[in-house]
């Protein structure tokens, strides 16, 4: 079926957080790494998403253009192709935006769905990140919201993030941020409900973070505190009313326990991000068939070497499998296995 309209998405996350479950987010770079997440989600009935960051999208574009927005642009209309031929539901989102980026990245990416729209498509990307936590929240919260008007006239859904991730991703470290910046409060918490609220008819997703760090560690040595999302949750109930309860993301997942990624999902966390973890999956059979086939993969002292072993389709197709796995692995995580809400 085709990538999901305004109204089914807002279905899946409202069945999300209904039934205590998360969507698997699912960073690509690629039309092969794209296709592995579209297969997993089909051999486990379950929806997901399919997510671009500005790296993403430089890489897509190519080394020499490096055009985060038109590479983004590439692994959208692909997925668009060829989600029809899946039975489940697909979103795409864009990840990880941050100030300096808007302009290059979001705001054309917003004037391709406009054009869409006019044209009585759907838009390109069903819903934008905008991560403005290196920004005080006041001015954080500003973008956000204009961001949020547009937005909301096209039927996307806007994610924000109020604290910071800790560690380093695409090019992006906040290695030495504050121990206070890795844990959102419950006054930060109603302080965006707020804000993010004053847009009539802008549906939104909120990153808050709870010591979470990007990355990959050892199981034990990422310190979660996921209660606080709990409290900020309650905060913003106790005054607004359980309507008021936020549609949570948790970012920087990797090394948490299951134990720790269950409890988030008890506080309302509908989408979990991926990207470590997969790229390790990606990259591990690569690693494994040329180790295996190291002399019929160059061509050395005068010889040919092997086609067969040296044809990058070869290899890929072994990481894209290696990809599907870790990503039906996270779903089965989030508990989404068999959640598909169909057409």
């Amino acid at each position: 079926m085709p990538v999901v309209n305004y109204e089914k998405y807002c279905e899946m996350l409202d069945n999300a957080k209904k039934n205590k479950f998360a969507y698997p987010a699912i960073n690509v770079v690629s039309e092969c790494s794209a296709n592995a997440v579209l297969e997993a989600l089909a051999e486990s009935k379950s929806d997901g998403i399919i997510q671009v960051s500005t790296g993403g999208g430089e890489f897509a574009s190519g080394m020499m253009l490096k055009n985060a927005a038109l590479g983004a642009i590439s692994i959208a209309q692909h997925v668009h192709l060829v989600a029809e031929k899946y039975d489940i539901n697909v979103v795409l989102h864009t990840d990880h935006c941050q100030p300096g980026k808007v302009e290059s990245f979001l705001k054309p990416l917003i004037a391709e769905s406009r054009k869409r729209v006019k044209a009585g498509l759907l838009p390109l990307f069903n819903s934008h990140m905008f991560d403005g936590s290196e920004l005080p929240l006041k001015e954080n919260m500003d973008v956000a919201v204009e961001l949020l008007k547009e937005c909301a006239e096209l039927g996307i859904i806007l994610e924000v993030e109020a604290g910071v991730v800790g560690g380093e991703e695409d090019g992006v470290s906040h290695e030495d941020a504050p121990a206070e910046k890795l844990y959102t409060t419950p006054e930060d918490m109603v302080y965006v409900y707020e804000r993010l609220n004053s847009v009539e008819g802008g549906r939104y997703m909120f990153a808050a973070t709870f010591g979470n760090v990007h990355g990959v560690y050892k199981p034990g040595n990422v310190k979660l505190r996921p209660v606080i999302l709990k409290e900020g949750q309650k905060a913003v109930t106790d005054k607004y009313g359980e309507d008021a309860s936020f549609d949570l993301v948790f970012h920087g997942g990797s090394g948490s326990s299951l134990e720790e990624i269950r409890e988030t999902l008890e506080y309302g966390v509908i989408k979990m991000n991926v990207d470590t973890d997969t790229q390790y999956a990606f990259t591990r059979p690569i690693v494994d068939h040329m180790l295996k086939n190291y002399d019929e993969v160059l061509k050395v002292e005068g010889e040919v070497g092997n086609k067969k072993k040296y044809d990058p389709r070869g290899y890929l197709k072994a990481a894209e499998k290696g990809m599907k796995e870790r990503v039906i692995h996270a779903i089965k995580d989030l508990r989404a296995e068999g959640t598909t809400l169909g057409v």
